[in-house]
């Protein structure tokens, strides 16, 4: 062949791939106009008990979504604001929306993990483990501690997050506490599902100490003395179990009392070896706060508790 059939034919060969493409072009933009978006496809990561709950979640948020979805056609569904729609119900970790050879639009969402609720004020919601506000919708109801507390700048609900998290990872802990109600960060009191008394933690600093001390007082204290004695116990104190009376008539202080609470005495164990007493404990005296010693060398354990600054009755 010569060299004018050789150019001729690689001419022919380039218009042919030229009216191929322009032929593919418009059989692909009718194709867009005549194919709609069939469906929406939810996927979860994660694996997740609640993947089922989050899932019907996601089309809930989305059929509140400006704009049809199933239906419409594929070349005026855009994933891109479907996600920034959804990004914006702070409720997922992440989202990732694509349109399917088939003409599903695929969510994959990755959810965020509650691990408290907060009450505050006639405000309520979720927060995960990065203190993240998570909306209180009820497809995302989650099963988690609740915090009730008086918040401001100084102290937010994330403040409490170490507590939480060590309440719900002990055994003994998970199993005893109903609520956490924050009135200060010096004050983080556990209400447990043993109705009569609530525990006052203190601050979030020496939570496997004071969870000691606790367990050596209902052990040793509370057999003896009953469930119903005492309204506040509290480990807040390095070294001391406080716990105040439920009977404030019982009180023997010579002074004029003002505050709302008694001191208890008893001896216990170190709070290191978590066993139970053989032998009920020496009955408390009246007056004074319970000593618990300390196994760390260098104890600092205050010899009294000045009654204006314990703990006040959050029962």
């Amino acid at each position: 062949m010569t060299e004018k059939g050789n150019r001729i034919l690689k001419w022919g060969i380039l218009a042919l791939l030229l009216s191929y493409v322009a032929v593919m072009a418009v059989w692909a933009n009718h194709e867009a106009r005549v194919h709609v978006c069939t469906g929406i496809e939810v996927k979860v990561d994660g694996g997740l008990p609640s993947d089922s709950v989050t899932r019907q979640g996601v089309l809930d948020e989305l059929r509140d979504y400006p704009g049809q979805i199933v239906g419409r056609q594929l070349q005026q569904v855009n994933p891109t604001e479907i996600e920034r729609y959804l990004a914006s119900r702070n409720t997922f970790e992440s989202v990732n929306c694509v349109l399917s050879p088939r003409g599903k639009l695929v969510v994959r969402v990755v959810p965020m993990i509650p691990v408290m609720r907060v009450f505050f004020g006639d405000n309520s919601y979720y927060i995960n483990k990065d203190g993240k506000h998570i909306e209180t919708n009820a497809e995302f109801f989650s099963d988690v501690p609740v915090v009730t507390g008086r918040f401001n700048r100084s102290f937010a609900p994330r403040d409490v997050l170490p507590l939480v998290k060590f309440a719900t990872t002990d055994p003994m802990l998970s199993e005893l506490t109903s609520m956490i109600v924050a009135e200060d960060r010096d004050n983080l009191i556990i209400v447990p599902r043993i109705r009569g008394h609530v525990v006052n933690f203190g601050d979030t600093t020496r939570l496997d100490e004071k969870k000691r001390a606790l367990v050596m007082f209902y052990r040793q204290v509370m057999p003896y003395k009953g469930w119903q004695e005492y309204d506040t116990i509290s480990v807040k104190f390095r070294g001391q179990v406080v716990a105040t009376r439920r009977d404030k008539s019982r009180l023997n202080h010579a002074e004029e009392y003002h505050e709302d609470y008694d001191l208890e005495e008893a001896t216990l164990p170190d709070a290191g070896e978590a066993t139970p007493a053989t032998a009920p404990a020496k009955a408390p005296a009246d007056g004074a706060a319970a000593d618990v010693p300390d196994s760390a060398a260098n104890k600092t354990t205050p010899n009294k508790v000045n009654k204006s600054n314990g703990p006040q009755n959050a029962g």
